[in-house]
């Protein structure tokens, strides 16, 4: 639910939370834009990196870059300390039973992708039935078209009301036998709802079919438990959590990925190979081949123990509290609609003005220096259940400020001003 408090108490502590020390951590927000302080209000989209991100990165690459695992010598140790570390860090941080169930990839992208090509393809028949959700990215959505038109499978899709919440009794409608898997996003990055995805595994468990989560917008913002959840894939994308590009995480219960063909073939993936045939390395190895992005993937790492040091029950609240004022100034002015308005909602504020296309929303406020994001999100069939081309979206986190949404809304009157 959208928080309403007006003050945001550290656990613990009994202090505001410090939204001005926060920012002192990211040297971006620091800049100017045409003239004027820079709005970051597109977190959705890709997510600010803090300074101990950057400066770890930068000691890979002063002190320590070497490629991993197959070297002897020092650097090649020490490189492949930080890597794996990384990857303990993430095992703890969605508390997955063992770190062999974390592979890292690119994003959600190649995550999606990866189940795709090595659950998909060996599991999914003639006849089967993938289940997604209206409001997916279409990164959760296009691969399984992709697997469907191969295979000769049926792709189901599960319906939204209008407020932008799935209709969970539809869902139960579509389980049959022939379903497969079930993919659905944790948080909509077009819409901002968060879904009920413990609700939504227990229901596909009980006909033994396996869940795909879309974890890029759930990852930032809440809590992530996995055993929790149940879910059989947690697809987490390191760029929207405060990390560099490149990096990102596919989790998945190891039952399932030791069944599961591998994704890329090449070096690091193999345990032996000759002309006739080859045999592959154990998970996580199996998934990563070829020089992974080292640099990235510490860099996640490092962004994880940025989070760990905040108090994100805190941080949370003060981001729905800042959702909350925002949707309230805005939706008080004449000729905008929000799009998406579900009870339990995370970061994402998208609407519309009358007459006036998201893109000159988009164009104006960047001169106003806030950025926004404006189009249709990788979320087109979300669009056309709205009726929209695109929409203007603006996207919190823990940084962004009261004043940074009261800059927004005297920016969004000015558009309508300009264009009368």
């Amino acid at each position: 639910m959208i928080a309403t408090e007006k003050t945001i108490e550290t656990k613990g502590a009994g202090a505001a939370w410090d939204v001005e020390r926060v920012r002192e951590d990211f040297p971006v927000l620091r800049q100017t834009v045409n003239g004027k302080p820079l709005v970051y209000l597109d977190n959705a989209a890709s997510a600010q990196v803090p300074r101990i991100v950057i400066e770890r990165g930068s000691k890979y690459l002063r002190e320590e870059h070497s490629n991993i695992h197959r070297g002897v010598h020092y650097l090649s140790q020490r490189a492949t300390s930080a890597y794996e570390g990384a990857r303990e860090k993430v095992k703890r941080f969605i508390n997955a039973r063992e770190a062999r169930e974390c592979i890292f990839v690119r994003g959600v992208t190649e995550a999606v992708n990866l189940v795709m090509h090595g659950y998909g393809r060996k599991f999914v028949h003639e006849g089967d039935e993938v289940v997604v959700s209206e409001m997916e990215h279409h990164s959760n959505l296009v691969p399984w078209q992709m697997l469907c038109e191969e295979k000769g499978a049926r792709l189901r899709v599960i319906p939204m009301d209008d407020a932008g919440e799935l209709l969970l009794d539809e869902f139960d409608a579509l389980l049959n036998e022939r379903t497969k898997l079930v993919c659905v996003g944790h948080v909509s990055n077009a819409l901002g709802t968060i879904n009920p995805v413990k609700e939504i595994v227990a229901r596909a468990h009980k006909l033994g079919v396996p869940v795909l989560v879309d974890g890029a917008q759930g990852a930032p913002h809440l809590k992530v438990d996995v055993q929790d959840l149940d879910c059989d894939f947690y697809a987490i994308s390191g760029h929207k959590m405060f990390a560099p590009t490149g990096s990102g995480v596919l989790y998945g219960k190891a039952e399932l990925l030791e069944k599961m063909n591998p994704f890329l073939g090449g070096g690091s993936m193999i345990r032996t190979v000759t002309f006739e045939r080859s045999t592959y390395a154990a998970i996580p190895d199996k998934f990563e081949a070829g020089t992974p992005a080292i640099a990235s993937q510490i860099g996640l790492g490092a962004a994880i123990d940025y989070l760990n040091g905040l108090d994100r029950a805190a941080a949370l609240a003060h981001e729905q509290e800042l959702l909350a004022y925002a949707t309230e100034r805005v939706s008080a002015i004449e000729g905008i609609r929000i799009i998406g308005n579900a009870r339990e909602k995370a970061s994402v504020l998208a609407f519309v003005i009358d007459e006036i296309h998201p893109h000159d929303v988009g164009t104006i406020l960047d001169r106003e220096g806030i950025a926004i994001r404006a189009g249709h999100h990788c979320a087109q069939p979300v669009m056309q259940h709205f009726g929209v081309p695109a929409t203007a979206r603006a996207s919190f986190a823990f940084y962004n400020t009261r004043e940074e949404a009261d800059s927004l809304v005297a920016a969004v009157q000015k558009v309508i001003e300009v264009f009368g």
